[in-house]
């Protein structure tokens, strides 16, 4: 098993930046993939990002690439998201996941995912 704690959410401006935070522990050295969903109440969940973990390579999904970043750290147990240039539609909250897929339109097939963390874009 792997557990997932988020942190990093909050209230921000249209045009502002968040950076959302998450650490791993467990079994982490088994996942396939790693990053970032969110969820809106009455909406389907939406996978924006990941990283592979056998070469690093990071997708995004399209509502989001040019705006959000995702890296990780060198022990691959830490992702974190910086999340530029914010607009309302961002509204949702995000979990971080292990994923058993990681293609070029994002994240998907969740295996593992966090409590998430809310973020609000609002004036």
């Amino acid at each position: 098993q792997v557990q997932l704690v988020e942190s990093g959410g909050g209230l921000v401006q249209p045009g502002g930046s968040l950076r959302l935070s998450c650490t791993a522990s467990g079994s982490t050295s088994d996942y396939y993939s790693i990053g970032w969903f969110r969820q809106v109440p009455g909406k389907e969940r939406e996978g924006i990002s990941c990283i592979l973990r056998k070469d690093d390579r990071i997708h995004y999904s399209d509502s989001v690439k040019g705006r959000f970043t995702l890296s990780r750290d060198n022990a691959k147990t830490t992702v974190y998201l910086q999340m530029n240039n914010l607009k309302p539609e961002d509204t949702a909250v995000y979990h971080c996941a292990t994923f058993w897929g990681c293609a070029s339109w994002g994240p998907f097939s969740i295996d593992y995912s966090g409590q998430g963390t809310q973020v609000t874009v609002s004036s």
